[in-house]
């Protein structure tokens, strides 16, 4: 039994290697000539920018991964206690992330603070009210307004009145079933963050997908497109410019789009639906600058009027001289990105002034056509999404993004296909 993997991203390579730690035959394919996918450093003017994820956190299942392909040395850690903040009336304030910070936050007001206190009291989500009107109604508007809804938004670069709760990309549904509310695994998550550093690498987060590949090149193929996949005899046949290859499953862990390309002779329904999931455009403009500020970096609350959805500090993080990352676009402000660089790097130099009082200068400006999935009204195309048996969906669309839910995914999948 061989499974082919088409992507040779986070999750297609950790399904590689994965697969490979069990003696299960695997083959995998990836059109460009890096490994990584989303995750993507480089190097400009001395320095190190991410094109992706600016960092990840030290789960068990990442920290395995480091030592197996011989990254410990490069690793780089950052206080898990650094404060993360949101520019709310017109000022920095501490998100509530543990008890300690929601006591002292200035996000909130007394009357706030007891208004989340009292969520357990409240009652159940359902799966067709839309994130915002859920957590309006769970933990109050000011919380809604002045962090959480910035948090949770920003960072998808979303908009949680788009986003239905079923289809949301933290499993909110569940987590309140399995605790009886919500407020109980926000703190325990807090917790648990706290004892999870977040990190990234010496010449950034590629150096993992890289690692990786290096580790499985015998069984990984760079610069190797699939141009379809069809059934055969014994499974289905992976067809590239260079030839074909039959194997017994196909593990599909590209974008919606070049899924559906790839699933239209095998499960034309799938890839339909899949064709109508909606993507965030997003711009990254990379800043220099001297802030005085220790922290993750922040995100703006939607009535300060910016069009700056949020800034990574990744200098402070992770010493990388001067750089912090700022994020345009998403669902709310799409149109930014038909502007010129020039206007992108204008608009946020400024802002972060106005947010930081600091000065910057601007590197770089990177543009993401398919930034985020954008997990709005359009994921409801995924409800009765049937694939035949052999073909599996392992992406940051249909289960939790981020690395460490991917690299989970990618580790359960190789259990599955392994015995």
């Amino acid at each position: 039994m061989t499974v082919g993997i088409i992507g040779a991203g986070i999750t297609g390579l950790t399904l590689s290697h994965r697969l490979a730690d069990r003696e299960a035959d695997s083959v995998a394919f990836e059109a460009s000539a890096d490994p990584g996918g989303v995750v993507r450093s480089a190097t400009v003017d001395g320095h190190v920018l991410e094109r992706g994820p600016q960092r990840t956190r030290l789960t068990p299942g990442i920290e395995s991964l480091v030592d197996d392909v011989g990254l410990r040395e490069d690793l780089l850690t950052a206080d898990p206690e650094l404060p993360m903040f949101v520019y709310a009336n017109g000022a920095l304030g501490v998100a509530p992330f543990s008890v300690r910070k929601f006591l002292t936050t200035d996000l909130l007001s007394v009357r706030g603070k007891l208004r989340v206190l009292a969520e357990p009291l409240t009652a159940s989500g359902h799966e067709n009210e839309t994130a915002a009107h859920l957590f309006r109604r769970k933990f109050g508007d000011e919380a809604y307004e002045n962090f959480i809804g910035p948090l949770f938004g920003g960072i998808y670069g979303s908009d949680p009145a788009e986003m239905p709760a079923g289809y949301a990309p933290s499993p909110i549904l569940n987590l309140e079933r399995r605790s009886g509310s919500l407020l109980r695994p926000a703190i325990e998550t807090g917790l648990d963050n706290e004892s999870k550093p977040p990190i990234s690498f010496t010449d950034g987060m590629q150096q993992l997908p890289r690692g990786l590949y290096e580790a499985n090149s015998d069984r990984v193929h760079l610069d190797t497109p699939v141009t379809a996949v069809h059934e055969a005899e014994d499974g289905y046949r992976i067809e590239t410019e260079d030839g074909a290859e039959t194997v017994s499953d196909v593990v599909v862990t590209t974008p919606a789009d070049a899924s559906a390309d790839l699933l239209e002779a095998v499960a034309p329904d799938a890839a339909a639906r899949l064709r109508r999931l909606n993507y965030n455009p997003l711009a990254l403009v990379y800043l220099d600058a001297d802030n005085p500020r220790e922290g993750f970096g922040y995100q703006v609350r939607r009535e300060e009027g910016l069009r700056t959805l949020g800034v990574s500090w990744n200098d402070s993080l992770f010493g990388r001289d001067g750089v912090h990352t700022a994020f345009l676009g998403g669902m709310t402000d799409p149109e930014i990105l038909a502007r010129d660089d020039d206007y992108l790097g204008t608009v946020a130099a400024e802002e972060f002034r106005q947010v930081t009082g600091a000065e910057a200068d601007v590197i770089e400006v990177v543009r993401l056509d398919r930034g985020f999935p954008a997990w709005d009204r359009s994921w409801r195309h995924l409800d009765g999404l049937d694939l035949p048996e052999g073909i599996h969906l392992a992406t940051n669309y249909t289960a939790r993004m981020g690395l460490p839910g991917r690299i989970r995914e990618a580790g359960s999948l190789a259990e599955t296909l392994s015995d």
